[in-house]
């Protein structure tokens, strides 16, 4: 027997495995990081892919709009690399009164004046000040067409009215869009409500009872329906230049791109890829996966990043282990109505195609998951309120092995995603 380590809540867990059982440890590519953050930062800004540098694209007089993530993207170290964005801004000549910091809320709600401190850092947010999106305010927002995928485009009008939008933010997998960054700025970034749902209910096919759509997923781009739709309304926005920061496991600014918005970004999900995309030979019986501990695991809805990417290292009917101590239980409250308040997926489809959410689908999709694998929580959740799911929820690692044993013999072969929340097994 081998005994491993893993991340929970603000602890570490112990649990054993037989040596001969461990397929592997699924963890990031091993990358030189040697650069500075600072050299990673200037290198992209002074590099950009597919556009001229900010000095050359920017005229002294103009309004610009940086749109920047949201609180729930703090890992991204905004407070970092945002000074370098300004400090090239005013090295052209831009003044302060025509900078503008809009906050990409997208559906999520709205800031604390200290919260808009830790996103631009005490330097700048002593100079600015920042806007939350607000998706429901129909007086700041304005129609500017409508993609091929019938989704309305409404667009914040104070971004849209400046003569240049900038986006910032980080790339990762995505469950929906592929790849996080890049045109997520705009949508659901900087959208209406109206324009949000529309685009995020392409996660499902278009027949009910088809459940959701195999191509919306982490790492895929390709026949995507959801992230076309998303790129087809930041093409309507014309945003003016991209910086987007690469994060390693050990939360460094790693690498970062700049440039057009499409071309920098489609760079960046190469690095993300190299970097994340993790190859393996054949599926495992049983994956036992964290997110990596608080805040990562503060709730089922963040777990379900977790949820994404071990369900590709483990085979059909297999049994999935998550450690996720949910110390804040769902997290949302539609994440809990879809899980809790019905008994079979068609009913709980019906109720999200009725009133589409992101947070139902999330609730959707990990019981979803739980029809095609064994899904076991060791986490402080209260396992009473997910059964009607066939959600199993236990205290212990081995109380989880146990049930994966009896369901399906002991040899079984295993992964361990200690990075469950960034990477994404990829079979080849």
């Amino acid at each position: 027997m081998q005994t491993f380590s893993m991340k929970y809540g603000k602890s570490m867990v112990d649990f054993s495995l037989p040596e001969k059982n461990l397929l592997d440890i699924i963890k990031n590519n091993e990358k030189d990081f040697s650069k500075s953050e600072e050299e990673v930062i200037l290198d992209a800004l002074n590099n950009p892919i597919g556009t001229g540098t900010l000095k050359e694209i920017v005229k002294p007089g103009e309004k610009i709009c940086i749109v920047i993530s949201d609180i729930t993207r703090a890992w991204q170290k905004m407070s970092t690399y945002l000074p370098y964005v300004v400090d090239t801004l005013t090295e052209i000549g831009i003044e302060d009164k025509d900078i503008l910091f809009i906050a990409s809320t997208g559906s999520h709600r709205k800031h604390t004046k200290e919260e808009h401190r830790t996103l631009l850092g005490e330097k700048l947010a002593d100079r600015f000040e920042v806007i939350d999106h607000d998706c429901w305010d129909k007086e700041n927002l304005t129609y500017v067409g409508t993609t091929s995928f019938g989704t309305p485009v409404h667009i914040n009008k104070m971004a849209f009215d400046c003569d240049h939008i900038l986006l910032t933010g980080a790339i990762v997998f995505h469950l929906l869009a592929g790849w996080g960054g890049g045109k997520k700025s705009v949508l659901p970034g900087i959208c209406s409500y109206e324009t949000i749902m529309k685009n995020h209910a392409l996660s499902l096919n278009p027949t009910l009872g088809e459940g959701s759509n195999p191509s919306v997923r982490s790492g895929n781009i390709i026949n995507n329906p959801l992230y076309e739709d998303m790129l087809e309304a930041a093409k309507l926005v014309k945003p003016s230049f991209l910086f987007n920061v690469i994060m390693n496991a050990d939360g460094k600014i790693a690498a970062a791109v700049a440039g057009d918005f499409i071309e920098a970004h489609e760079a960046g999900c190469k690095i993300v890829q190299e970097l994340d995309g993790v190859s393996i030979k054949e599926k495992a019986d049983v994956v036992i996966a964290t997110a990596g501990g608080f805040p990562k695991d503060i709730n089922l809805y963040q777990t379900v990043k977790t949820l994404i990417n071990a369900r590709e290292a483990v085979k059909e009917g297999g049994t999935i282990i998550i450690l996720s101590e949910c110390s804040e239980g769902f997290g949302n409250a539609d994440v809990q109505e879809i899980i809790q308040d019905y008994d079979t997926m068609l009913e709980r489809e019906k109720a999200l195609r009725e009133n589409f959410s992101i947070a139902k689908y999330i609730g959707y999709f990990v019981s979803e998951a739980a029809v095609n694998f064994t899904l076991i929580l060791v986490s402080n959740i209260d396992g009473e309120l997910v059964e009607r799911a066939n959600i199993k929820v236990v205290k212990t690692i081995q109380e989880a092995l146990a049930i994966a044993y009896q369901k399906q013999g002991e040899d079984l072969k295993a992964y361990l995603m200690p990075y469950g929340a960034n990477t994404l097994p990829q079979l080849v």
